[in-house]
């Protein structure tokens, strides 16, 4: 399969993926509501601790790790089954076991990942923190699920079968909508929902079920569709023989990169802890609208172009990966930063479809914007660290986060001291400094590890980028400021609907003027994309005129 079919595949499932995923948090909201509600913030919180300890175990070392494997592993008589029926073992074992000692554990979990309100108020209340630890139990079996998705996904990944595992979550996410629906019809909304003292047995259970279902139907759908990577599974414990070790080598710096990457989470979630006004699902609803575009475009591309990085390397082939490196960035770079307009430019009215009154839809625009800060360079990043990967090196990286932790340590002290109104845009702009920081550091190192890899070029197309985009980000305010986006009596706030629509006009101005100026001066990285598209429907079309043949 082709780099750029591979995209294709991984961003049509994203994005079908992120579209029903925003309407699960719409739902969310409108079921417990966001910034002024306690019970959301209790929520925010439980939920988010799988995702911490399951990163914290292995989020990155699998996805970094296993493909380089599994690719070396391929090349074996047996075309690596025998290698990936003992992973396979070996990872469901032990998250099996993490899952049933984080789960009894997650009374201590929210205590750590959470302040207790003291005598300024600040911080969780006892009501909040019994409401997290009850809402943890649901969602902490959310792990053995979320390990499962991965290991599968890496299988299919390194095997070039990009379709299951990136439209997995596209079942999450209905499954999520229909469950909230039926919240909604049993329990009401966040009118009565986001007061604490309202939340009996029956609404916990409801919403837990609904939250971990999800997630567990994602990792159910990779399981029967598993013969589509060629292989079969067995149940295999003798862990040695394969090339085990050296998997383990492999991930054993990712690991402390990992353990120092959930330090950074613990310390965030504390200051985030602290805000008032905006709070901690307001931060991550805000981080979800930034990650929109990384998902789709960045990692669409990443994971497509890690895996040919990873046959390069196998192959010691530098100039192989070099002009991966520089065909990922700058395709990247020319969607992200039209991207990142686009979503500083609607923030507000983007924003009132989460919130019910002006001044909280302010506090969610102002996280956004702090958070959009770093997309390019957050996205640039996650392709130059797949450099390092491919060639299987995570000393390097480890080495770096080691420093990387003392910054953002500093920066969210920062956050801290802000007043508590402030705090959640302080925090989510002490992140977006750090990884701007992290991105030049990487194009250092990749530059040192694999020679030079066209930046000069890279650079050039950015700028160009940036020129088109604040044509764009001109005509978008405009369109936007003319439908009342920026005023809490205007169009663009008066209602969701309202606010959807200005959203949508806005984009879609914006987006003609972007795309119009590339085409207009023949921009070679946007004719290689139109191109891909276009050969893509040709053969789309093809197929389907032959087969009513």
């Amino acid at each position: 399969m082709s780099t750029g079919k591979a995209s294709a595949i991984i961003a049509a499932g994203t994005m079908v993926s992120r579209v029903l995923g925003f309407v699960k948090m719409v739902l969310l909201a409108v079921a417990i509501g966001q910034s002024t509600s306690k019970a959301a913030e209790a929520f925010g919180m439980a939920n988010q601790l799988p995702n911490n300890v399951y990163a914290l175990v292995a989020g990155g070392v699998m996805s970094a790790v296993l493909v380089p494997q599994i690719v070396k592993a391929s090349k074996g008589a047996d075309n690596g089954e025998s290698y990936i029926s003992k992973i396979l073992t070996l990872g469901g074992t032990v998250f099996l076991v993490l899952t049933i000692v984080a789960t009894i554990a997650a009374p201590l979990l929210v205590d750590i990942y959470a302040i207790s309100a003291g005598d300024d108020g600040r911080g969780f209340s006892d009501e909040q923190m019994a409401l997290a630890v009850a809402l943890a139990y649901w969602c902490m079996p959310q792990i053995l699920f979320y390990a499962i998705y991965t290991l599968l996904g890496e299988i299919y990944n390194a095997r070039s079968q990009f379709g299951p595992y990136t439209w997995a979550p596209v079942v999450n996410n209905v499954v999520s909508i229909a469950g909230l629906g039926a919240f909604i019809l049993l329990f009401g909304t966040d009118r009565v929902n986001k007061f604490v003292d309202v939340w009996d047995a029956d609404r916990i259970t409801m919403l837990g079920l609904v939250t971990t279902g999800g997630v567990a139907v994602q990792a159910i759908v990779l399981v029967l569709f598993f013969r589509k990577t060629g292989l079969r599974f067995r149940l295999d414990f003798g862990w040695r023989g394969v090339g085990l070790g050296a998997t383990g080598k492999a991930a054993l710096w990712l690991f402390g990169i990992v353990i120092i990457g959930q330090v950074k989470g613990i310390v965030q979630s504390r200051v985030a802890s602290l805000g008032e006004g905006a709070n901690i699902a307001t931060m991550q609803n805000s981080w979800y609208v930034f990650s929109l575009p990384h998902s789709i475009i960045a990692v669409s591309i990443a994971i497509a172009f890690f895996t040919r990085m990873s046959h390069h390397a196998s192959r010691d082939d530098l100039s192989g990966i070099r002009q991966d490196v520089s065909s990922a960035l700058r395709s990247v770079g020319m969607l992200t930063t039209i991207s990142a307009f686009v979503l500083a430019v609607i923030a507000v009215p983007f924003s009132r479809m989460l919130e019910g009154g002006f001044d909280p839809t302010l506090a969610m625009a102002f996280t956004i914007w702090a958070f959009l800060v770093c997309l390019v360079a957050f996205s640039a990043e996650f392709v130059l660290q797949r450099v390092f990967f491919a060639l299987g090196d995570t000393r390097t990286a480890f080495l770096y986060s080691c420093v990387g932790m003392f910054i953002t340590f500093a920066l969210l002290w920062w956050a801290s001291t802000l007043p508590a109104e402030w705090v959640i845009a302080g925090t989510a702009l002490s992140v977006s400094i750090a990884n701007l920081i992290s991105c030049a550091v990487w194009l250092v190192l990749v530059r040192r590890r694999i020679g030079q890899f066209g930046f000069k070029l890279i650079g050039l197309r950015h700028v160009q980028y940036l020129a088109y985009s604040l044509v764009a980000a001109a005509a978008g305010v405009a369109t936007t400021f003319a439908l009342g986006g920026y005023r809490g009596d205007g169009f663009g706030t008066a209602t969701v609907a309202s606010a959807a629509i200005t959203c949508v006009i806005a984009g879609a101005v914006m987006g003609a003027v972007y795309f119009g100026l590339l085409y207009l001066t023949r921009n070679p990285d946007f004719r290689t994309t139109v191109d891909l598209v276009l050969a893509r429907f040709r053969r789309g079309r093809g197929q389907s005129d032959s087969a009513e043949a």
